[in-house]
């Protein structure tokens, strides 16, 4: 919908998060426009809303995990201040967030007992008290992965189509809580890197700890499984089940982030092709399609700001 009455808004934010407040919103120069997709249980949101504006967000039942994009605006916890343009997740902790001018907000909206039932079925762990542990995500790489992943989310949800699409819903539900969990620390987390999760979260801890310490080095998958003495087949299945993507994915990211990390610190007369071979990209071309899809920017904007 677009609207020009600021009272759409209230009304609108009620529905899906109803611990929402508008503290203030100044009329003047006001536009609005609402775009949403809503599953059984998830809603996947983007708007734009022109005005001057301070709200307030305090979750009881759910799962709340939002970008707000504006030149003028302040978002803080009640201890913090969270940087503009990063997403943030909520499931208890107070937000507020003020701006001036046209703000670009796109946000995830999860059932909290739904995303409590699907992360334990992934962890395997019956007994898992699912919350969020930070407002903050674990890294900008996390950060970048959460707006690419929320654009694809809000594509898809919007191309449903009645109840023949149910199998493509739940995916996308459980696409949902994966993507907030994968991206904002948790007890999930720890769900998943303890015995308690079962075998196959301990091999997956065990996997992780060994991609995180040796991804500087030129290792493959079939080594990560001998590590962990399971098949790689065996390894495939364990990451899906627990992390919803492939040993390979998690390696590329470890690797990017180190490449990341060494170009914005810079300090050496290393160049970008060879930091990117040192990370084990030897294909420069791709290394610079991925570095740019992932930050935004190309590693040699990045080794130059540095």
């Amino acid at each position: 919908m677009d609207s020009d009455d600021s009272a759409d808004v209230a009304e609108i934010w009620k529905t899906f998060v109803p611990s929402a407040s508008l503290l203030h919103i100044d009329p003047a120069e006001f536009a609005f426009r609402w775009r949403s997709a809503t599953l059984s249980d998830v809603a996947i949101v983007r708007y734009s809303l022109t005005a001057e504006v301070h709200s307030r967000v305090q979750p009881e039942d759910q799962l709340f995990a939002c970008r707000l994009v504006a030149a003028d605006s302040e978002l803080r916890t009640r201890r913090s201040i969270i940087e503009p343009g990063l997403p943030w997740a909520t499931d208890s902790a107070q937000v507020e967030a003020e701006w001036t001018g046209t703000a670009e907000v796109s946000a995830l909206i999860l059932d909290r007992v739904r995303a409590q039932e699907l992360a334990r079925r992934i962890t395997g762990d019956e007994l898992l008290s699912l919350r969020l542990t930070s407002v903050e995500p674990r890294s900008d790489l996390a950060a970048r992965q959460w707006v690419r992943a929320f654009d694809y989310l809000l594509t898809s949800a919007m191309s449903l189509d009645g109840a023949d699409d149910e199998l493509i819903e739940a995916g996308l539900t459980r696409h949902v809580l994966t993507t907030i969990l994968s991206s904002f620390p948790s007890t999930f987390s720890s769900a998943i890197t303890r015995d308690g999760g079962g075998h196959g979260a301990a091999t997956v801890r065990r996997a992780l700890t060994y991609i995180d310490e040796n991804a500087h080095l030129p290792i493959t998958v079939d080594d990560v499984a001998e590590a962990v003495h399971i098949s790689t087949r065996g390894l495939q299945y364990a990451f899906r089940r627990s992390l919803d993507a492939t040993p390979t994915e998690y390696l590329r990211r470890v690797r990017l982030d180190g490449a990341h990390r060494d170009l914005r610190d810079g300090g050496t007369d290393e160049s970008v092709s060879q930091i990117a071979r040192r990370w084990g990209f030897a294909n420069g071309s791709r290394f610079n399609a991925l570095y740019r899809q992932t930050y935004g920017r190309t590693a040699k904007e990045t080794l130059r700001g540095s």
